[in-house]
């Protein structure tokens, strides 16, 4: 492994190394980089820059990790990339940076998942997400760098699975606090369009004047919207699924246009919502919550759907309402406010019974 010394006029003695690689296309190419302070270091990176471009399943886990995120940054929208890039440098990189991947053990793992745990800083669901991200690192390592076991998915996964507890206001409760909001723009018109649709925040957030279908009284979601690096971001929605016209009663139309009057210089390019956000809209919420349950700004959706469950709507219209991508996810959110509807099936066969006895 050639590397070289360096003395600059001053007398600082540096390293550099020049080496020579392959590229994808099997191109012979040369490499050179200067500026170790010792030789160690310098054949340090020519070993790590050989064993990426090899894919070899000795590469360090840091160099897995750069080459695992440059992968997924042109793979992933960009609000799905920052956090996980995120969660990866905070709390998987640190710990196991400088080991060989494949050196790396279940216990070891299970030791990670401890110093975690002990912190006891995290809900249950966050941690089975940050395990859940290093088992894809890992798969990664397997398919594409001949890695030959997956250690995360053997040492199991970390955190309780706890049923999904959800929030929300019943129409009474919704009704009291639109009287507190009322008068209050944009957030009247805005939590108004949330409880009566099940609109995602960023889909809501993101609606333009064409989004809205007067004459046919829809709601067409085709964006989403995300603040990312002090940058407004529209992209497509969350899902192919999400991406629905929704029917909307004529009561929520007229509230809509007559916020949109009031718009100033209102362009269909412009959002409806412009200036306002996530976290504006949660102070908003709270402030004017008064005596109400505590809810959160997504729990609106919930109610949605909690009335549309009340009002005996069936879990498929409730799955394309809300923009489920299937079923099951519907079913596993709602599926206990179902429950007291057994005893309205059961009342309704009694009676079917009974009017057939009479009609015998």
């Amino acid at each position: 492994m050639p590397v070289y010394k360096k003395i600059s006029k001053t007398g600082k003695v540096t390293w550099y190394a020049i080496f020579y690689y392959k590229d994808w296309n099997g191109t012979k190419k040369q490499k050179k980089k200067e500026g170790f302070a010792t030789r160690r270091d310098a054949l340090a990176y020519e070993r790590d820059f050989l064993e990426r471009r090899a894919a070899a399943p000795s590469m360090t886990f840091a160099a897995l990790v750069d080459i695992y995120l440059a992968d997924c940054k042109h793979r992933n929208r960009p609000t799905t990339y920052a956090p996980k890039a995120l969660m990866v440098n905070k709390h998987i990189l640190p710990y196991f940076k400088d080991r060989p991947i494949n050196e790396i053990t279940p216990a070891m793992v299970r030791n990670w998942q401890n110093t975690l745990l002990a912190r006891d800083e995290y809900a249950s669901a966050y941690l089975r997400t940050i395990h859940a991200t290093l088992a894809a690192i890992f798969n990664f390592a397997q398919k594409y760098h001949r890695l030959p076991t997956n250690p995360a998915t053997m040492a199991g996964p970390m955190g309780k699975l706890k049923p999904r507890a959800i929030s929300f206001w019943t129409l009474a409760q919704f009704k009291q606090f639109q009287q507190a909001a009322h008068g209050h723009e944009p957030y009247y018109t805005l939590f108004t369009l949330l409880f009566y649709t099940g609109l995602r925040i960023g889909e809501a957030l993101a609606l333009t004047p064409p989004d809205i279908d007067r004459a046919a009284c829809t709601l067409s979601v085709t964006k989403t919207y995300k603040r990312l690096d002090k940058q407004d971001v529209i992209q497509p929605p969350k899902t192919e699924k999400s991406s629905r016209v929704i029917a909307l009663p004529p009561f929520l139309v007229d509230i809509l246009m007559a916020y949109m009057d009031k718009l100033p210089g209102l362009k269909p390019t412009h959002r409806l919502f412009e200036g306002v956000t996530v976290w504006s809209v949660a102070r908003a919420l709270k402030k004017y919550s008064g005596d109400l349950p505590r809810i959160r700004v997504h729990d609106l959706r919930h109610s949605h759907a909690s009335l549309l469950i009340e009002q005996g709507f069936s879990p498929l219209a409730i799955r394309d309402r809300l923009g489920h991508e299937d079923i099951q996810t519907t079913l596993n959110t709602y599926s206990h406010l179902y429950p007291h509807k057994q005893e309205e099936i059961s009342a309704r066969l009694q009676a079917l019974a009974a009017d057939e006895q009479h009609g015998e």
